[in-house]
C-alpha cells in the first residue's frame, strides 16, 4: 500500500491554492486559460502530494520521475504546482504571468522556466514526447540497472485533455506505447467534455476506454475530483508493470467558479474579478491575493523534505554503484554527456573514403560509423529502413522484451516519431535519429518545428529528396520540402554531393546543440574531385569552392546535393564557350549564412553574377543570389518518368543548365 503523503483535506487545500492562483494569474494577465488548471487541481495535487519523485533543488536529477503537461494551455496549473513544491519561481513571475520576460509564458516552455520538461501547446505532442520519455527510460534502465542497485526506475506522468485525445498524433504515439507494453507511463485524463466551441459532443463521441484498451493499455476511470479515487487509481496504475496506463479523470472544467464552472467559457478566457471575489466566497478562501496559506505552505515542504531524504538515498547508492560497476559508469558518462570521439573526422571521412553512390547508402556507412564510436546514438524510421538505410546493423531491435537494441521501428506514424525522438532527445543519455522520405516530413512537420524551438539534438534522415525519385511520381516527389524547412529557425538543413559532405553531415549533425535535417538522394552520384587546398572546415562552413577557373569567375553557380555534379558538367561546357565559371557547393545554407561576411565574400565575390541551381523550389536562395540572379530549379509539382527522362523534361541536363547560364550573362 502506498506511503500517503497528504490526506484528503489537505489534498483538497493544495488543490484550492492552485485554482485561485490560477484563477487570479489569468485575471491579472487578462489572457489566459483558468478552466483547466481549476478542474485538475486534485488530480495534480493527488499525484504531486503522494506520488510524483523530485528534488527542486537539483531538477535535472536523472531518476527524477517526470510529468508533462501536454494540455500545455492549462500551464498555470503546472506554474503553480512549482512554485508550492519548492522550485525557484516566485510568485512575483506568476503575477507576470504572460508578460515579457517572465518565467511564466502562456505555454510551458523547456529551458525557459526550471521544471519544465517539455514546450507543450500544440495538443497531442505531449502526449507523444512522453512515449519517448518513456521509451527512453526502459532503454536507460536496461544498460545501467543491476540486481544491487537500479539507477533508473522512475515514472513518466502526464496530464493531457480532450483535445489532445482529438489530435491524430495521440493514437498514433498510444499504439506505439501499447505494442512496447512501455509500464513506466502514468497519463491522467482531464475528461472536462469541454472545448473552445463547446461540448465536445459537438465532433467527438468516442468510446475512449474502447480506444486504450483495444491500444493495450492499463484504462481506469474515476472522479476527477474524489482524492482518495485519484489515489487509489495511481497506486493501481503504478503496480501494473506491463501496460501503460491512463486514468479517465472525470472533471469539471473551472471548478470551484459558481456561474462559471462547466461552461465553454472558462476554457480560454479570465473569470473576472466579480467571479474570482464569488469563486474564493465558494472555496471559503480569505487570503490576500496571491499569497498562500501557512498550512498550504507546510504540507508542500514536509513533502518536499521527504522526497530530498529519498533523493540522498539515491545518490548514496549511485555512487556505491559507481565504484562496483566502473564499465557501467563509464558507459553512463559517456551516453548521459553524448560525449563524441576526437578523432571523429578522421573517422567518418574514412568510413565513405574512395565510395560513390546515393547519399542514403552513403549515409547508411556513415551510420555504421556513428553507431560504433557513440553508443547514446538510437534510432529507426517509420517503416521505410531498408529504403532510407537507417539500420544500426549487428544491434538488435527494440520491442517489449528487448529494450537492449538500438533499432527503433515506429511503425508508419511519422508525426509520432517526430514527437518520440524529440522525447527521447529531452530525456537525456540519447542521441535518437528517426527516418522516412523527405515528402513525408509534411506528416512530422510539427514535431520538427518543435525540435527547433526547443533546441534538441534529433535528427531527421530524409532521403527520396527530389523529382528525381522518379516513376512514383509528383505524390513522393518532393518539391516544396528543402525550402520549407529551411524557413524553421534552427533547424540546421543539409543536402550534401557525395560521400564526404555525408560524412561531414554527420559530424554537423552530432556537433549541434538543435535538430538537423539530413536531405538525401535515392539515386547515385559521383565523387565530387575538389582541390588540394580542400579541408574538412569547408563543409562544415556550409558552402564552399569546389572549383574555380584560373582567371577570374565570370559566374559563380551555386548548387546542393545531386546538383553539384551536374553544375561542375554544365561548367566544363561553357569554358568550352569561353564562359569561366566558378563553382560553390552550398550543402547548408543555414551554416553558410552564418559564416563571417569576409568568408561569404571570399566565396561569392561581388560584381560577379550568381547562379543557384537545386531540384526544387528557389526561395530560400534569394539572399545569396540578390535580385540579379538565376535560379534554376523546379516551381511546378514533377510526374512520373524514369529520372533520366524527368531531368530532360525539366531542363536538368548540364547541356540544358549551361544553355540557360550563357543566356542570362549575354
Amino acid at each position: 500500500m502506498h506511503n500517503i503523503m497528504i490526506p484528503t483535506e489537505k489534498a483538497r487545500r493544495c488543490a484550492d491554492a492552485i485554482r485561485i492562483i490560477s484563477a487570479e494569474a489569468v485575471d491579472r494577465a487578462n489572457s489566459g486559460h483558468p478552466g483547466l488548471p481549476m478542474g485538475a487541481a486534485d488530480c495534480a495535487a493527488a499525484l504531486w502530494g503522494n506520488f510524483l519523485e523530485f528534488n527542486p533543488e537539483d531538477p535535472r536529477w536523472p531518476n527524477r520521475d517526470r510529468f508533462i503537461l501536454s494540455a500545455g494551455h492549462g500551464s498555470m496549473l503546472l506554474y503553480s504546482l512549482l512554485h508550492l513544491f519548492g522550485y525557484d519561481l516566485s510568485m512575483d513571475e506568476i503575477k507576470n504571468f504572460r508578460q515579457w520576460g517572465s518565467k511564466t509564458p502562456g505555454h510551458p516552455e523547456f529551458s525557459h522556466t526550471v521544471g519544465v520538461e517539455v514546450t507543450t501547446g500544440p495538443l497531442g505532442q505531449g502526449f507523444a514526447n512522453g512515449v519517448g520519455f518513456g521509451l527512453a527510460a526502459r532503454m536507460a534502465a536496461e544498460r545501467f540497472n543491476t540486481p544491487d542497485f537500479k539507477p533508473i526506475n522512475h515514472h513518466v506522468y502526464a496530464l493531457c485533455g480532450d483535445g489532445c485525445l482529438q489530435e491524430g498524433i495521440s493514437y498514433e504515439a498510444a499504439a506505439l506505447a501499447g505494442h512496447l507494453k512501455l509500464g513506466n507511463l502514468i497519463y491522467i485524463y482531464d475528461s472536462n467534455s469541454i472545448t473552445i466551441e463547446g461540448k465536445t459532443d459537438l465532433a467527438w463521441s468516442e468510446d475512449v476506454e474502447g480506444r486504450f484498451t483495444s491500444c493495450g493499455w492499463h484504462v481506469q476511470k474515476i472522479d476527477g475530483h474524489d482524492n482518495d479515487q485519484i489515489v487509489a487509481a495511481i497506486a493501481a496504475a503504478k503496480g501494473e508493470t506491463g501496460k501503460p496506463s491512463i486514468i479517465i479523470a472525470t472533471t469539471h472544467i473551472a471548478y470551484g467558479s459558481p456561474a462559471k464552472q462547466g461552461s465553454s467559457g472558462a476554457h480560454g478566457s479570465p473569470l473576472g474579478i466579480d467571479e474570482i471575489i464569488a469563486t474564493r466566497k465558494n472555496l471559503d478562501w480569505d487570503v490576500p491575493p496571491f499569497v498562500v496559506p501557512e498550512d498550504v505552505q507546510a504540507t508542500c515542504q514536509q513533502r518536499v523534505d521527504k522526497l530530498k531524504l529519498r533523493y540522498a538515498s539515491w545518490q548514496r547508492g549511485f555512487d556505491s554503484w559507481r565504484t562496483v560497476n566502473p564499465e557501467k559508469a563509464k558507459l553512463w558518462d559517456a551516453m548521459w554527456h553524448r560525449q563524441l570521439p576526437e578523432n571523429l573526422t578522421e573517422e567518418l571521412l574514412a568510413s565513405v573514403a574512395g565510395k560513390d553512390g546515393a547519399t542514403r547508402t552513403l549515409s547508411g556507412t556513415v551510420l555504421q560509423k556513428v553507431a560504433e564510436l557513440i553508443p547514446s546514438l538510437v534510432g529507426g524510421s517509420a517503416d521505410l529502413s531498408p529504403s532510407n538505410n537507417s539500420d544500426i546493423k549487428g544491434s538488435t531491435s527494440v520491442q517489449a522484451d528487448n529494450f537492449a537494441g538500438r533499432n527503433l521501428h515506429f511503425g508508419i506514424r511519422e508525426h509520432a516519431m517526430g514527437a518520440v525522438i524529440n522525447g527521447m532527445a529531452l530525456y537525456g543519455c540519447f542521441i535518437p535519429y528517426g527516418a522516412t522520405f523527405l515528402v513525408f516530413a509534411d506528416y512530422c512537420r510539427p514535431a520538427v518545428r518543435l525540435s527547433a524551438l526547443m533546441g534538441q539534438q534529433a535528427i531527421y534522415i530524409f532521403t527520396h529528396d527530389s523529382f528525381f525519385v522518379g516513376e512514383d511520381g509528383p505524390t513522393h516527389q518532393p518539391i516544396e520540402h528543402v525550402a520549407s524547412l529551411r524557413l524553421i529557425p534552427g533547424l540546421q538543413v543539409i543536402r550534401p554531393a557525395d560521400g564526404v559532405e555525408t560524412a561531414l553531415a554527420w559530424q554537423a549533425a552530432l556537433q549541434y546543440a538543435g535538430p538537423t535535417a539530413l536531405i538525401l538522394t535515392r539515386q547515385k552520384l559521383p565523387m565530387i574531385n575538389r582541390p588540394a587546398s580542400f579541408t574538412p572546415d569547408d563543409v562544415l562552413k556550409g558552402g564552399y569552392v569546389v572549383s574555380s577557373p584560373a582567371a577570374a569567375p565570370q559566374v559563380v553557380i551555386m548548387a546542393s546535393g545531386s546538383e553539384v555534379h551536374v553544375a561542375m558538367e554544365a561548367a566544363a561546357s561553357l569554358a568550352s564557350q569561353g564562359i569561366a565559371a566558378r563553382i560553390v557547393s552550398v550543402p547548408c545554407l543555414e551554416r553558410f549564412l552564418a559564416q563571417s561576411a569576409e568568408y561569404r565574400n571570399e566565396v561569392l565575390p561581388a560584381d560577379v553574377p550568381r547562379v543557384s541551381f537545386e531540384a526544387g523550389r528557389g526561395m530560400p536562395w534569394g539572399s545569396l543570389i540578390g535580385c540579379d540572379g538565376l535560379f534554376i530549379g523546379i516551381e511546378h509539382f514533377g510526374a512520373s518518368a524514369p529520372d533520366k527522362v524527368l531531368a530532360e523534361q525539366f531542363g536538368f541536363t548540364a547541356q540544358q543548365v549551361a544553355e540557360r547560364i550563357a543566356t542570362f550573362l549575354k
